[in-house]
């Protein structure tokens, strides 16, 4: 199949992947994903931007082939994590005059993850610039936005801008160019969630640094190429931002619907007083979903049952899930059910510490709710309204 250009001798060189399942060994796939590769040809050298996932090694260098790419003289190793750094050593063999340009912390990467050495390895600074001809590289440190190893590629005379993992989806397709769309929006933003959430400060750092840049396209090392960058930077300007959106998300696993009659109660009494609701069964629903909620909560109210005088463990997942993606939510809250008794809250407060939520207060019951219990849960909605009200959210 022939590469697509996206721009003045810039061409699509990587690969769909639609059987993939999940990511990483946690992230469900809803549309499989892509490894995105760039080659650029200067009128005196080339480069290949990113290379690609070792299981795809064999058709990478294939398709190499078929499209005839004779020589290669520097391939970019914008991060080194093996999805986009893993063919590095397979096309060294087959480009024995190749020099890999990277930065110092991918340097170290790819030497201890692919055994590249260091007489092919061209270590580069921060806004060091390299020329192809009629085609100047500039590389981008941009540490934080996953790794500390990230940087970026920005082609200077077509003004396009290589980000890796950053502003990326995962997200297959037939035509290289963004079809901006709801169900493109949903992956970008499962994308931001799982991966650039807990990144939050340094996404704001960048979006804003690549708004200024003015480029005229952005292209990701997974999903499309985006020709219409405010699409993307748009929507990593609102959910990176620092206000919450008018949303409580209530991940609850119940043993015997005492939990969940509770979640229920909550959901049914803020929805009435204006408070936008999702409720996420943690046993059954798709982590995935939650972690996009949770770009936009202001408060979590998790719920759940008690095992062997602790919280479900199911839970203690959810809520260790919670701590490392960083959401910028403002306040919090517990509830659960219990049958001979235990702590039932105490190691999720630990969990959730590092937060530094607003906690309000918990709503603990033995067996089913009583008249009592829903008073107390009124008293939580009251006091959820009133903290979101507080921020003008309400």
């Amino acid at each position: 199949m022939k590469f697509q250009e996206i721009k003045n001798n810039i061409f699509y060189c990587g690969l769909n992947d639609c059987d993939r399942r999940i990511f990483d060994e946690l992230i469900p796939l809803e549309h499989g994903t892509s490894y995105n590769s760039y080659l650029v040809k200067g009128s005196e050298k080339t480069a290949i931007i990113d290379t690609m996932y070792p299981p795809k090694t064999k058709e990478y260098l294939k398709r190499l082939v078929e499209n005839q790419v004779g020589k290669v003289d520097y391939i970019i190793a914008n991060h080194g994590e093996q999805d986009h750094s893993g063919s590095i050593p397979a096309l060294l063999e087959k480009y024995p005059n190749a020099i890999v340009l990277t930065n110092p912390k991918c340097a170290e990467n790819i030497k201890s993850m692919l055994h590249v050495s260091d007489e092919k390895i061209r270590v580069i600074s921060d806004g060091e610039e390299v020329s192809l001809g009629d085609k100047t590289l500039k590389f981008i440190f941009a540490p934080g936005v996953h790794w500390p190893d990230t940087m970026f590629t920005y082609i200077k005379e077509d003004n396009v801008i290589c980000t890796c993992d950053f502003l990326g989806a995962h997200y297959t397709f037939s035509d290289v160019f963004a079809v901006e769309s709801l169900e493109l929006e949903k992956s970008a933003k499962r994308y931001y969630a799982e991966i650039m959430m807990p990144f939050r400060t340094m996404c704001k750092k960048y979006t804003q640094m690549i708004k200024d840049m003015k480029v005229d396209m952005i292209l990701p090392s997974h999903g499309p190429v985006y020709k219409n960058p405010d699409f993307i930077l748009d929507l990593y300007t609102d959910w990176a931002s620092d206000t919450p959106k008018n949303l409580v998300v209530l991940p609850y696993v119940s043993m015997y619907e005492s939990t969940k009659d509770m979640i229920d109660y909550l959901s049914e009494k803020l929805e009435a007083k204006g408070v936008k609701t999702f409720k996420f069964d943690i046993v059954d629903d798709d982590l995935g979903d939650l972690a996009m909620a949770l770009v936009d909560a202001a408060t979590i109210v998790m719920g759940t049952s008690m095992v062997l005088a602790g919280p479900h463990p199911m839970a203690v997942n959810v809520a260790y899930l919670a701590a490392v993606l960083r959401p910028k939510a403002k306040f919090a809250s517990l509830v659960g059910s219990y049958g001979w008794g235990g702590k039932l809250f105490d190691l999720l407060a630990q969990i959730l510490a590092p937060l530094k939520l607003d906690i309000i207060e918990p709503v603990q019951v033995k067996g089913k709710p009583n008249a009592e219990d829903y008073e107390k849960l009124d008293a939580m909605v009251d006091a959820i309204y009133n903290k979101h009200k507080s921020i003008n959210l309400v």
